[in-house]
């Protein structure tokens, strides 16, 4: 078991980072499998539209937790890997100028879903090094519920045509969802 009042040490780094690469090209690996089956379809959702996505998936989770049963074959594990790749989606759609074509090529594709996963991933290290891993001592449940505390308020940032006064952006609270959804598939897997 972790010891909350331990430190970093380079032991549990390194095993963090490979969990993380683990479950990053999970995700990565059924991203490109449905770019080859639909291409990028996606592109044409608008912000709150992959929002409300990812918003139905942690809602299932939510209700599966409270429930303790389902109906639906589509497991947990699968909704998690569906929020960290339409968060990632999200954060590539904000990165491409609009009116750009709509169908990304499987190659532009890739390379856009590994770099924002890369950038995702510099800032989860930084944030590792100053909480010190505390995730790791934190529920499935709580990951849901601070999944959907990010999406009500990118839900009001865009009801304010995107801006903030004193908060994180839109982008800032995609990134800290994936690494959400990527710290609660590691959890699963311990």
């Amino acid at each position: 078991m972790h010891d909350s009042l331990s430190t970093n040490t380079t032991a549990e780094m390194d095993r963090t980072i490979q969990q993380y690469t683990s479950v990053v090209d999970k995700c990565k690996d059924l991203y490109l499998k449905k770019a080859k089956d639909y291409g990028t379809s996606w592109r044409v959702l608008r912000p709150i539209s992959i929002v409300d996505q990812i918003y139905i998936k942690a809602w299932r989770i939510r209700q599966i937790q409270e429930k303790g049963t389902q109906k639906i074959g589509d497991s947990i594990e699968s909704e998690f890997i569906g929020i960290v790749n339409y968060s990632i989606i999200a954060l590539i759609q904000s990165s491409i100028p609009e009116g750009s074509d709509t169908e990304l090529s499987f190659e532009e594709a890739k390379k856009w879903y590994e770099l924002k996963a890369k950038e995702i991933e510099d800032l989860m290290l930084q944030k590792n090094h100053d909480y010190g891993e505390a995730w790791r001592d934190m529920s499935q449940q709580s990951f849901v519920d601070l999944i959907l505390v990010k999406l009500l308020r990118i839900k009001q940032i865009l009801a304010n045509d995107g801006q903030t006064i004193v908060s994180e952006g839109i982008d800032a609270n995609f990134c800290d969802m994936v690494n959400y959804g990527i710290f609660a598939l590691i959890k699963m897997h311990e």
